[in-house]
């Protein structure tokens, strides 16, 4: 069995999906981040970074349990763990891992900049506002291109690194993008959004979630709560 700590956010959604998509046992352990749970003694020995999600997998590669932390990392896992949605050959796997570290790299956190500077910051700061939407739509620019060329982003297979993709491109709207600007990329969202374990795995702590709007949960998610010493 394995503990999924999650919350409805795209890094949430991804091992969501990814579980769903593997046939895994598992349950889903709400972290509610706006509540600052990720701040809780049980869950930093976790997860010490203080983010979702996180994993503990009771059957480990050697039997034992094992508890990881980041997405990335934790699809790799599951992936391994399976034996599938990594590629096959050596190419392909190559091929998936580029694409993964894209998304971990660039595609999450300047689309999570976005979003911050678009939807949270309490002053709208225009450099900010305009450097982090141009820097999406020059993202959404280069999988579009991609795609134009292969099916998935890794070639003709569905990877991890689609998964990984698609968790944040479905807040598309809150980081400034048009789909009519990026067919080819709309074309592959529409198609993984067809998926049933997708289907499901964006259900996942679904109805848990609010939008941040609270005071409390702004200085918990972006205030210095974040930034004490844990």
């Amino acid at each position: 069995m394995i503990d999924a700590y999650s919350w409805p956010t795209p890094n949430g959604h991804k091992i969501h999906i990814m579980l769903e998509e593997c046939g895994l046992a598992y349950r889903a352990i709400p972290v509610d981040i706006g509540a600052g749970d990720q701040f809780k003694t049980d869950f930093l020995a976790i997860s010490p970074n203080n983010k979702i999600p996180a994993i503990v997998d009771s059957d480990g590669p050697d039997g034992k349990p094992i508890a990881l932390f980041e997405s990335g990392a934790i699809l790799l896992y599951l992936a391994g763990k399976v034996g599938k949605f990594l590629g096959d050959t050596d190419r392909e796997k190559y091929q998936t891992l580029q694409w993964l570290m894209f998304q971990m790299g660039g595609f999450g956190p300047m689309l999570g900049q976005a979003h911050h500077f678009r939807i949270y910051a309490p002053v709208k700061i225009d450099y900010a506002y305009d450097r982090y939407t141009n820097e999406a739509k020059r993202l959404y620019g280069v999988i579009d291109k991609q795609l134009s060329q292969s099916t998935y982003l890794a070639g003709d297979k569905y990877t991890i690194a689609d998964i990984a993709v698609y968790a944040w491109a479905r807040s598309a709207d809150n980081q400034g993008i048009g789909w009519a600007d990026f067919p080819d990329a709309r074309r592959w969202f529409d198609t993984i959004s067809e998926r049933p374990a997708v289907q499901r795995g964006v259900k996942v702590l679904a109805d848990l979630h609010q939008p941040i709007s609270g005071d409390k949960e702004k200085e918990i998610l972006f205030g210095k709560t974040q930034y004490a010493k844990k």
